[in-house]
C-alpha cells in the first residue's frame, strides 16, 4: 500500500527517469554509436579486440550496445534488457581495453556506466512507449 507522500513523487521520479534515458542515451549514441556507423571502415582499424573475437565482431557488438539499445531505452523499450550491453561494453572499455586510465581520462565511461547501470536498475519508468498502463517501475 503507497502512502500519499510516496504517490505525489510519482510524476517526478517519471520525468527524472525520462531525463536519465534521454540524455544518456543520447550522449552514448552521438558521442560512440553514430561515429562507428558512419566511419566504419575507419573504425575497423581503430577499434580494440581484448578477446581476440576479431575486430569486424566487435565493432557489429559496440554498434549494437552503442545504437540499437540508446534507441530501445530512449523509448523506454526493454530498458533493463537494452542496459545490459552497454554495461557489459563499457566495462570491457574500462578494465580490458583502457586499465591504466585515471579517473580523469576515463570519466565520461564511468559516468555512462553509472547512467545505465542505474536504469538497469530502476527501469524506465512509467513515461514510455505503453507506459500508462504499465506498473510503476517495470520495463
Amino acid at each position: 500500500m503507497k502512502n500519499s507522500s510516496s504517490r505525489s513523487l510519482l510524476p517526478q521520479v517519471d520525468l527524472g527517469l525520462f531525463f536519465l534515458r534521454l540524455t544518456g542515451s543520447l550522449l552514448l549514441l552521438w558521442v560512440h554509436g553514430l561515429p562507428k556507423i558512419f566511419h566504419f571502415s575507419e573504425e575497423l582499424t581503430r577499434i580494440e579486440d581484448p578477446f581476440g573475437l576479431g575486430t569486424h565482431f566487435s565493432l557489429i557488438m559496440a554498434i549494437f550496445a552503442e545504437v540499437v539499445c540508446p534507441i530501445l531505452i530512449i523509448a523506454g523499450f526493454a530498458t533493463r534488457l537494452a542496459c545490459l550491453p552497454i554495461i557489459g561494453v563499457l566495462l570491457v572499455a574500462m578494465l580490458f581495453v583502457h586499465p591504466g586510465w585515471s579517473i580523469a581520462e576515463g570519466q565520461f565511461g564511468w559516468l555512462l556506466l553509472i547512467i545505465f547501470t542505474t536504469l538497469a536498475l530502476t527501469g524506465a519508468g512509467r513515461w514510455r512507449v505503453g507506459g500508462r498502463e504499465a506498473r510503476y517501475g517495470a520495463g
